[in-house]
């Protein structure tokens, strides 16, 4: 291994690395960095090390969830005790202004979140932070193109409150849309041509694909005028596609020429993915077949067209998870058939229990930028980065259906 000192941070490399001036001692802060190579664009910019095996370019793929897949590295005393401890930061040296995740610092103050669009996705993920999000938001800002429906929302957050503990919900304010990126978490909601209940459209977040990855492209390029060091949240349908839509659009200049000067990729993360593992599980609690689910299944993939539900990871049944994958898949489409719009569940589970879940830290289901795409995996956000869970063997079928799952990603964006 090799220790260099970058502005008063350590960082460590498996192969020498030229212009870093003399090696340094191991560092016993900590905090440490890693030197990984890759793809500048299709990289990942940072990430928690979880395995030595993530040192090398493997990090930036799908081997990066099974630990059986990763190469065998040898790390170190020292590097090996940085990733025990959980306090190994991967900085990916090829993408622009890598070196300024070098000054991070831990803020472990509540957050400030803004919402983009109060319409009935935003209202009822507005509402279940609103309630649920005291302990980890300092205060909420609403904003959409209809002063009408800010107002109205304003007005009712305002009036929800326990008897004589009235500062204990974050606050709600309208903020203009100048103003949006002046937060810590950006959640985008916008949406625009939701098909009518009853319509044809069988792929109803393909069909939104278009016209609102024109709104967030105007959006992505507000975050990187506003030099936005937060979360970006894609919330609005097709989730996964919109959330790399935000990164390649925030990180091209005037000319449309990528300059990687915009949102990070561990900045973004897609947020479908929790519905789809709720839905799941609602199945799986209603038939004794399924019932692997609750206590050994896994979500993977996009929210929608592509997604995986494994019945197991420890006992994988392909039929089984098969048949539950088909359940969840098409589980919109019966509160359709019952007459309904599916976006209370999506708001809450998807929306407002995820985000919450991922300002606390602790595991939710989201999708990460992983192979060049936003894969949806287990995973959380770390003091060290963000964190894909690390399981010790996917089997093969399970693997190969994470794959296709990617391959599809790929091709829409």
């Amino acid at each position: 291994m090799y220790y260099y000192n970058m502005n008063g941070a350590t960082l460590v490399s498996l192969t020498p690395l030229e212009g870093f001036g003399p090696e340094a001692e191991p560092a016993r802060s900590w905090r440490m960095f890693a030197a990984v190579p890759g793809d500048p664009v299709l990289g990942r910019g940072s990430f928690k090390v979880s395995h030595p095996g993530q040192l090398t370019g493997a990090g930036h793929t799908l081997d990066a969830l099974d630990q059986s897949r990763l190469p065998q590295v040898q790390a170190d005393e020292w590097t090996a005790r940085a990733i025990e401890d959980g306090r190994l930061t991967a900085v990916n040296t090829a993408r622009p202004g890598w070196e300024e995740l070098l000054k991070w610092s831990n803020h472990s103050d509540k957050k400030r979140v803004n919402i983009l669009a109060i319409g009935d996705v935003g209202s009822t993920l507005l509402t279940g932070l609103k309630l649920l999000g005291g302990d980890v938001i300092s205060s909420i800002g609403i904003c959409d193109l209809s002063d009408q429906i800010t107002a109205r929302w304003e007005f009712e957050m305002g009036q929800i409150s326990l008897p004589w503990d009235y500062d204990l919900f974050p606050e709600v304010e309208v903020v203009a849309p100048e103003n949006l990126f002046d937060c810590d978490m950006f959640v985008f909601v916008a949406s625009k041509g939701i098909p009518p209940v009853g319509s044809q459209v069988k792929d109803v977040r393909m069909y939104q694909f278009e016209n609102n990855a024109k709104i967030v492209k105007h959006y992505a390029k507000m975050a990187r005028e506003k030099s936005f060091k937060g979360i970006w949240c894609a919330v609005s349908d097709p989730v996964d596609p919109l959330a790399k839509t935000a990164y390649l659009e925030s990180n091209r200049d005037e000319n449309g020429n990528w300059d990687g000067r915009g949102l990070r990729p561990e900045q973004i993360q897609g947020f479908g993915l929790g519905v789809m593992n709720a839905r799941a599980a609602y199945f799986a609690k209603r038939d004794g077949r399924l019932a692997s689910f609750l206590t050994e299944g896994r979500s993977f993939g996009p929210h929608g067209t592509g997604l995986f539900i494994a019945n197991s990871v420890e006992n994988y049944d392909e039929t089984l998870s098969q048949e539950l994958t088909q359940l969840t898949v098409t589980a919109n489409l019966k509160m359709r058939e019952i007459g309904f719009k599916p976006y209370v569940a999506p708001a809450l589970s998807s929306g407002a229990l995820s985000l919450l879940l991922t300002l606390r830290g602790a595991w939710h289901c989201g999708s990460v930028f992983l192979d060049g795409v936003y894969m949806g995996v287990k995973n959380r956000y770390t003091p060290a980065g963000v964190e894909t869970e690390l399981l010790p063997r996917i089997p093969d079928p399970l693997f190969g259906h994470i794959r296709e799952a990617a391959e599809h990603l790929k091709a829409i964006v």
